[in-house]
């Protein structure tokens, strides 16, 4: 059984841009439910969300091990990606499953924006499409083979050179790009959030109830702090913690991002920059800088990544990552190096060994789906979605594509875990430079 204090969280982020809100009660006594959901981020909401349509007259209960928008929902650069970048050159016999990873990716593009659109969700959602962008010699060189991609699948996009980039991005730091038409900017803590708040009223959510054993048996036992659930079916939602409760121990890590965003700009800075009111920027090298500007006029960016056991960065390591935060900012906006950084984040991505999602039945009654590889606000919606359907007894396209995910490599335990993992986390920065 694992403990409560496993799921630590900080004050950091953006969350900290939001008002006040009231959490749901922790869960107390004993509970007997049909369904229970483990995690409340984009996809255990998505999942709720569907099984309490689905069942409109069961109670679906939904725990949530922190307070909504803490967990790596909640702490991302906020990129709803329809199509994904798939880093190390263009493969055409790899072209079904682009098709494939595409369509998840749309599919869970279209359900969030259908439920910002119907509940008023005030996320910021800004549907403009993203910047790929390359600065280096290794970048450049998997610009060409994005570009033959993109036309190979017949993805709407507008190659770019330094000057066009210039005139959109407000910086000229790089050499070449493409702005890929389809994809969602937006406020990630504020859709989470959102979404929690307009869920039917046959899903029960709980916040501070983290799960710390699961019982085997029928019903399902499951053991909280302070509270005891027995439920019929299952579904785990939490992505890189999935290991906490014994599932996909040596297939998922955790890899520590970290960003900052600036204070808002002034109506002379933003007009300095001469550029788009809103864009987002994600590097063609692989441990390239992601950078926004928003729609609240602030700048983020975000370019460190680490193995850090699946653990957010302390205080004293968040304010050291900061500086390097700093010198990208610096080197690609040095008409604003006098603008000041207001709040920092760190947050924990899901990442397997062959960049491959997990989505199915774990045993008798168990459901799981996790390992987004750093495109979950739309691929985890997607999965969510199918796998409510799935556990439902139900068949669709979208949940054969998730079906067919490739099964994930197997990763050896610790020590060898962390030296392989740091090791993997550390590749991705092989030959970054400028992008960096």
């Amino acid at each position: 059984m694992t403990s409560s204090n496993m799921f630590s969280t900080d004050r950091h982020g953006w969350t900290e841009l939001l008002p006040k809100r009231s959490a749901k009660p922790c869960l107390s006594g004993s509970h007997r439910v049909p369904w229970v959901v483990i995690g409340a981020g984009v996809t255990g909401l998505a999942c709720a969300r569907r099984l309490a349509e689905r069942h409109p007259d069961q109670e679906i209960l939904l725990l949530e091990a922190r307070l909504v928008g803490q967990g790596s929902s909640g702490r991302n650069s906020g990129f709803a990606v329809a199509v994904s970048h798939f880093a190390g050159g263009f493969e055409p016999d790899q072209m079904e499953v682009y098709r494939r990873i595409n369509r998840i990716n749309q599919a869970g593009l279209d359900l969030l924006r259908a439920q910002v659109l119907a509940h008023a969700i005030d996320c910021q959602w800004h549907e403009g499409g993203f910047h790929h962008t390359a600065a280096d010699r290794q970048s450049s060189q998997e610009y060409s083979q994005f570009l033959r991609y993109l036309e190979a699948l017949e993805i709407a996009h507008t190659p770019l050179d330094r000057q066009e980039l210039n005139q959109r991005l407000g910086t000229g730091l790089y050499d070449v790009g493409v702005h890929v038409k389809k994809g969602a900017l937006l406020q990630p803590a504020s859709l989470v959030r959102g979404l929690a708040e307009s869920l039917p009223d046959n899903v029960r959510l709980a916040e501070n109830s983290a799960v710390l054993g699961i019982g085997k048996g029928a019903p399902l036992n499951l053991h909280l702090a302070n509270s005891e659930v027995r439920t019929d079916k299952l579904v785990v939602a939490t992505n890189y913690e999935a290991s906490k409760l014994g599932f996909l121990r040596r297939y998922l890590i955790g890899s520590t991002l970290s960003g900052s965003f600036t204070r808002v700009l002034s109506n002379d800075e933003l007009a300095g920059l001469d550029c788009l009111n809103e864009w987002g920027v994600l590097s063609l090298h692989s441990g390239g800088a992601t950078v926004r500007l928003t729609k609240d006029r602030r700048i983020c960016l975000r370019n460190t990544a680490e193995y850090h056991g699946a653990a957010l960065l302390s205080d004293t390591s968040l304010v050291q990552r900061q500086a390097i935060h700093r010198a990208g900012f610096d080197k690609r906006f040095p008409q604003l190096k006098h603008v000041s950084f207001e709040y920092a984040w760190s947050g924990v991505e899901g990442i397997s060994r062959n960049n491959t999602s997990f989505f199915g039945r774990q045993r008798d009654n168990i459901y799981l789906a996790g390992g987004y590889n750093g495109s979950g606000l739309s691929r985890g919606t997607a999965f969510g979605t199918a796998l409510a359907d799935f556990a439902s007894g139900d068949h669709s396209p979208l949940i054969d594509d998730c079906l067919a995910s490739a099964p994930g490599a197997w990763i050896p335990p610790r020590p060898f875990l962390d030296i392989g993992a740091f090791l993997t986390v550390r590749s991705r920065f092989k030959g970054v430079g400028l992008d960096r």
